[in-house]
């Protein structure tokens, strides 16, 4: 799809026209050019009531000769947002079929730039399928949609500004969604980590450095290790740096990679278990993101680490009862070789201590347990700063990605630090609370400024993405599958900065 500004009254192909609720007469702005058969058809559609112009409908007229429109309600004018405006966008493009052709123009009725932009945003996210595995016919293959969006002439250079910005950060969710998305037989940790490397020499500003198998039991990244070694794919770390000569502090990305999860020894029921090549969103997200920074020129330094690994069961596999030793030093007692996300994730978080970090924030689908306490709805959000989880709660609700603020209570870091024979246990002592638990886990790895002993812990927040990274319907923005959630969110908290 291919979206364009122009300040031209001309339509092309099918008009899609942005509708206020309560509108019973085409706006007299947006009547220009319009042919009078398809005008009346629009006013009696309206007087009549047949399209209330609600948040998220759409109604499709097919007038012949007189052409084709697609109406696209908004809500009420007096409380619609830019949400509102790029859901509407989403919900126009789910609705083009065949018969409206390749080629559309969005005409507006006193939107605002912010808006139009936001609009487009929609149509943008929701052209996504992954179909990369269904035969198709050649004369199946649909040409490139070409949309059009009018505004007045003073209103062009910003919104094709806004336009050309949201492009590039939909390519960076599309990418997460890919990843996600690809099956485990062809997406594990080397062809993660080939990806990578390959995706780099795009961008003169960029430099992938992977830590393969060998050199991570060398390096004593005992979390990664533990969890892969049992997978004939083994697993890597892969490191992506952006602008790495820009002097000063940095944000620092790091992302749970579990290319599948079989759950280990500690086995998963077969019920669902092919979802679990979604089990890597966490580095997909990071992944994403780094290429809607690089899309949109970012400027600053910035650092993503991804835990890449494949959780299988074998001879060699760890078991439950086996006491790992980490990048930090620190001991883990495995009392569950299905809660393996943290695991991979305290190498990661150790390693990001490195690269001087202004914050590090990891990404993970790590507990069913936050799924049970926030849905679909919400991605649980922890942080040792409270300052900074409203921070990121907020870079979340600009761009309507909700990361809801769940507590880390001394309680849960006494109750994962309280292993009879090593410094930390992977699981908590009883059902409840898992999610805090596995957060307070986590915040065990996060060095202090300069891995100093007595030192101040560096700012750290855990975003456990398990509900809304796949399987969320009520997310507007995509189909199924995927959703790439929190590219948009983190991309708007590191440029907003």
């Amino acid at each position: 799809m291919e979206i364009t500004v122009s300040a031209s009254d001309n339509i092309n192909g099918t008009l899609i026209l942005p509708l206020y609720e309560g509108v019973e007469e085409i706006p007299e702005e947006c009547e220009r050019g319009l042919p009078q058969g398809m005008k009346s058809q629009i006013n009696r559609v309206l007087a009549d009531g047949d399209f209330k112009a609600k948040k998220k409908s759409t109604m499709s007229l097919i007038g012949g000769e007189d052409g084709k429109v697609i109406l696209a309600g908004l809500g009420k004018s007096s409380d619609v947002s830019v949400h509102d405006f790029r859901k509407s966008g989403a919900a126009v493009f789910a609705s083009i079929k065949k018969v409206h052709g390749n080629d559309f123009t969005v005409r507006f009725n006193e939107a605002g730039v912010a808006h139009m932009a936001a609009f487009a945003e929609g149509m943008m996210l929701r052209n996504y399928s992954y179909d990369e595995y269904k035969m198709k016919d050649e004369e199946e293959t649909d040409a490139e949609k070409q949309i059009r969006l009018t505004c007045s002439e003073k209103e062009a250079e910003e919104l094709s500004t806004l336009v050309n910005k949201y492009r590039g950060i939909t390519k960076g969710v599309h990418l997460s969604r890919d990843l996600g998305n690809c099956p485990p037989n062809d997406m594990y940790p080397e062809v993660f980590a080939d990806m990578a490397w390959e995706w780099a020499k795009d961008f003169d500003n960029v430099d992938v450095t992977i830590i393969n198998y060998e050199q991570a039991i060398k390096a004593g990244m005992g979390g990664l290790v533990a969890v892969g070694k049992g997978s004939s794919r083994k697993p890597c770390m892969v490191i992506f740096e952006m602008n790495k000569d820009v002097k000063g502090r940095c944000p620092v990305l790091v992302g749970k990679g579990i290319t599948f999860d079989t759950g280990g020894i500690s086995l998963k029921p077969g019920a669902n278990m092919d979802e679990m090549k979604y089990d890597m969103g966490g580095s997909a997200t990071v992944f994403g993101t780094m290429e809607a920074l690089a899309q949109t020129g970012h400027e600053g330094k910035v650092v993503a680490i991804t835990c890449m690994a494949e959780n299988m069961p074998a001879a060699n596999a760890t078991r439950p009862g086996d006491v790992i030793k980490g990048l930090s030093g620190k001991t883990i007692e495995v009392l569950n070789t299905d809660a393996e996300g943290r695991l991979v994730l305290s190498d990661g978080l150790w390693k990001a201590g490195e690269y001087d970090p202004d914050f590090i924030i990891d990404f993970a689908t790590l507990t069913g347990a936050c799924v049970v306490a926030l849905g679909h709805e919400a991605t649980g959000l922890w942080s040792n700063d409270d300052d900074f989880r409203t921070e990121i709660h907020e870079a979340g609700n600009a761009v309507d990605e909700l990361a809801w603020p769940m507590p880390l209570l001394p309680a849960f870091e006494k109750e994962m630090t309280d292993s009879k024979i090593a410094d930390t246990r992977n699981l908590g002592a009883g059902r409840y609370g898992g999610a805090n638990t596995a957060a307070a886990f986590l915040k065990q790895f996060v060095p202090n400024r300069d891995y100093d002993k007595d030192g101040e812990q560096i700012t750290w927040a855990h975003m456990d993405i398990a509900g809304t990274y796949w399987g969320a319907k009520s997310n507007s923005m995509v189909k199924n599958g995927a959703t790439g959630v929190h590219v948009r969110t983190i991309h708007h908290l590191i440029t907003n900065r």
